[in-house]
């Protein structure tokens, strides 16, 4: 083998890592299919808020009363608290407000068990010791983003609230076929919840920044595997634009 077929064998490697042969298929035929549009233009797309909870998502309570026990070190904490306060719920409220005044369903999960002492959650729930009891302050919606009257909440005790709850017939019930997806954490069950919805039929959008988790590479790697293989990848601006653009009250 020549030395010039040696640099052609390693251009031909690098290339195709930087490639994804599967990008356009998918783009066409899930994330970025025409239906994506249509379910806005009938009104059956729907935003799902994902645990935005005092549980997970306020400092000094839940997963973070401890900031020591949280095992989320200091400076994580801070970038995610950060995140949240300042981009996340002012997006998420954004598109809340968005939805609700063109009359699309805004729909909320949470973590919450059905008893005080979480007897019924899941193995995982209780390995990692996360517990919200009903009527608890960590069951709590965080204010700036608590569901407005007959809106729908899903209590879940797992990672995947369409392995663990009735969301599918729910949803089904409701003719939503579409789902813009907003919560935390982002690469837990926020993405969880995308890939089951995806899989299960459903178009879906994830809001970039109406989501987070604890560290910035664990947000960019989330963005990076869900972008067009599960779900479209919009931030609040743009999906506020598309939704005004597409759909009447």
């Amino acid at each position: 083998m020549t030395m010039e077929d040696d640099k052609e064998n390693k251009l031909t490697t690098e290339d195709f890592l930087d490639v994804d042969p599967l990008r356009e298929a998918y783009r066409d035929s899930i994330t970025h299919a025409p239906a994506v549009t249509r379910s806005l233009e009938s009104h059956k797309t729907a935003l799902l808020c994902i645990d935005m909870q005092y549980l997970d998502a306020a400092p000094g309570f839940g997963v973070f009363a401890s900031a020591e026990a949280s095992g989320v070190p200091p400076e994580a904490q801070e970038y995610y608290f950060d995140r949240l306060k300042y981009t996340v719920l002012p997006n998420v409220r954004r598109l809340q407000d968005t939805f609700r005044s063109r009359g699309l369903e805004v729909i909320h999960t949470r973590i919450q068990s059905l008893t005080q002492d979480g007897r019924d959650r899941s193995p995982g729930h209780k390995r990692l010791n996360l517990h919200a009891a009903p009527g608890s302050r960590e069951a709590e919606f965080l204010e700036e983003v608590a569901p407005q009257e007959n809106e729908i909440v899903i209590n879940k005790t797992a990672s995947g609230v369409f392995n663990s709850t009735n969301i599918g017939y729910i949803l089904r019930n409701l003719e939503i076929t579409g789902l813009f997806v907003t919560g935390v954490y982002s690469n837990e069950c926020v993405s969880t919840a995308i890939r089951d919805a995806c899989d299960l039929g459903f178009y879906v959008t994830l809001i970039s920044d109406g989501c987070a988790t604890v560290t910035p590479e664990l947000q960019r790697a989330t963005m990076i595997t869900m972008k067009d293989r599960y779900a479209r990848v919009l931030n609040t601006d743009e999906a506020i634009n598309e939704i005004q653009a597409v759909v009447t009250t």
